[in-house]
């Protein structure tokens, strides 16, 4: 099995989560490949049984696993790098400063490890406190020309920009996506996506020149009844993903 994630046309790969196994299978299929499955440590009693059930997942979808924390809970930091490591999956979610730790961890460069940051309100500048101690400290602002050079100091592949709030935050999101694009990082749009803005915040991202994007569409395609992800949904992210790369 890869680590590689399955982008289309080398530039874009969805990230969903799923309720269950079967449902993970359904949206990496309806997605053809072109998606990063996203399964929470924060549902597991444990890491062992986090790590047993999600070697079940990576084997129904071609190991398209996406680690998550949970809410970008920081608590999760050090169970999601334990089960990285274990797994190794060919995605990894963390808090900016568990970074490190999950690619040490992980002992190669291939698997997506990226790195929670968030808007101030300020254009340009990023919030890097996300970890369980500097969470609860005063906010860490930096330029986000700096957060993505820490970031890539520390083994990280991408920035996940989280919470945006869909386009409430949208000026500072694009400074982050012109940065990304300058230092040929990664971007995580994160947050409030849904089918309505997808189009429009991906689309800043591919002009600014970001080199890969993996949005993450989360709560807004869910079915709150069944917990699963809608299969037509994903299938309509996917369509217009290529109506964007075309």
């Amino acid at each position: 099995m890869t680590l590689t994630p399955n982008f289309y046309q080398n530039r874009l790969c969805l990230n969903v989560l799923a309720g269950s196994k079967e449902n993970a299978r359904d949206v990496w299929q309806a997605a053809e490949g072109h998606v990063l499955v996203g399964v929470l440590s924060k549902n597991y009693a444990s890491t062992e049984a986090a790590i047993a059930d999600m070697r079940d997942y990576a084997r129904l979808i071609d190991n398209a696993l996406s680690v998550g924390l949970g809410a970008g809970d920081p608590n999760q930091s050090a169970m999601v790098s334990d089960i990285a490591a274990a797994i190794q999956p060919q995605h990894v979610n963390q808090v900016f400063t568990g970074v490190a730790t999950s690619r040490a961890l992980l002992g190669q460069s291939q698997t997506v490890v990226n790195g929670l940051i968030s808007p101030t309100g300020t254009p340009g500048k990023v919030k890097i406190s996300t970890g369980p101690l500097s969470s609860q400290n005063v906010d860490a602002i930096v330029p986000i020309d700096s957060a993505i050079a820490l970031l890539k100091d520390m083994g990280g592949s991408s920035v996940k920009y989280f919470p945006m709030g869909g386009l409430k935050t949208i000026e500072e999101y694009r400074a982050v996506a012109e940065a990304c694009a300058r230092h040929d990082f990664w971007l995580e749009p994160t947050g409030g996506i849904d089918l309505e803005n997808y189009a429009t915040i991906v689309k800043i991202a591919l002009d600014a020149g970001v080199s890969k994007v993996i949005p993450h569409i989360y709560s807004s395609i869910i079915d709150k009844a069944s917990g699963d992800t809608r299969v037509e949904d994903v299938r309509q992210l996917l369509a217009i993903t290529k109506s964007l790369l075309v």
